[in-house]
């Protein structure tokens, strides 16, 4: 069934992984889509490709979310491709793991919280003042938020606060029937650090033995999640954090 049609969703880092699937699945549900990348233009061309073959209205912006002006433009050209936003997932984002307290450099601080906290921050501040009424506002948090892991203070941190704001604002724009949510995924398979299936072998098993399900989560598994939030079923879930992880401990 086409349950977004007519809608207009902007996803935030939907050049691939997690922003990639949740693009494609609403592209299957019949949403035109603001796609966003900041490097990656042969990946986000990819998904542009992939989801006007399925028949929906795309356009394709780079914009650094780590600058307002750029998270700005992102809206603005968005709004002038469509005439609305109905469905906004603040996505975009970069992670830092085994890097114990003692270790992390302030570079790296910097870095992380400016792309994560800022960045989710003042994409979701756009969100609230250009979503439609009735709308819908993601988050994309992460599971270290739950569960503190060592080695990802910093990454973990910097998920964190933005929660904080999905709290807030659900209670600030919650009047226009407008719901904001986060998703809080477990480590997911084929995205981010674990894109590479050879990648921190250590960390993996140590995640998959913390599972009663034993495996990763899978971007289709946190889509799933995605398209509810996005759809009529969720029109009275508001402010609230969906742990998306199989039942793990961490």
């Amino acid at each position: 069934m086409k349950t977004l049609e007519n809608k207009v969703a902007l996803i935030t880092g939907s050049g691939r992984g997690l922003g990639k699937a949740i693009a494609e699945r609403y592209a299957a549900l019949g949403a035109s889509l603001v796609l966003n990348y900041s490097r990656d233009q042969r990946s986000a061309e990819e998904v542009l490709s992939n989801v006007t073959a399925m028949g929906v209205k795309a356009v394709l912006v780079r914009a650094d979310v780590s600058k307002v002006t750029e998270i700005e433009r992102l809206f603005a050209e968005g709004l002038a491709a469509f005439g609305k936003i109905d469905i906004v997932v603040a996505n975009a984002g970069i992670e830092l793991v085994e890097t114990m307290v003692t270790d992390f450099t302030e570079e790296q601080f910097d870095r992380v919280f400016t792309i994560n906290t800022k960045g989710s921050y003042f994409t979701m501040q756009q969100a609230a003042k250009h979503v439609a009424d009735h709308g819908r506002i993601i988050y994309i948090a992460s599971s270290t938020t739950s569960f503190p892991i060592p080695g990802m203070a910093v990454y973990g941190g910097s998920k964190t606060t933005p929660r904080y704001l999905v709290d807030v604002l659900a209670q600030e724009i919650g009047h226009r029937g407008v719901t904001v949510n986060s998703i809080i995924p477990f480590a997911v398979d084929h995205s981010g650090i674990f894109a590479d299936p050879e990648a921190y072998p250590e960390l993996r098993q140590s995640l998959i033995n913390s599972s009663p399900m034993r495996r990763l989560a899978e971007v289709e598994d946190v889509a799933n999640v995605a398209e509810f939030f996005a759809g009529e079923l969720s029109s009275f879930v508001n402010g609230q954090h969906l742990l998306v992880n199989g039942g793990a401990n961490q």
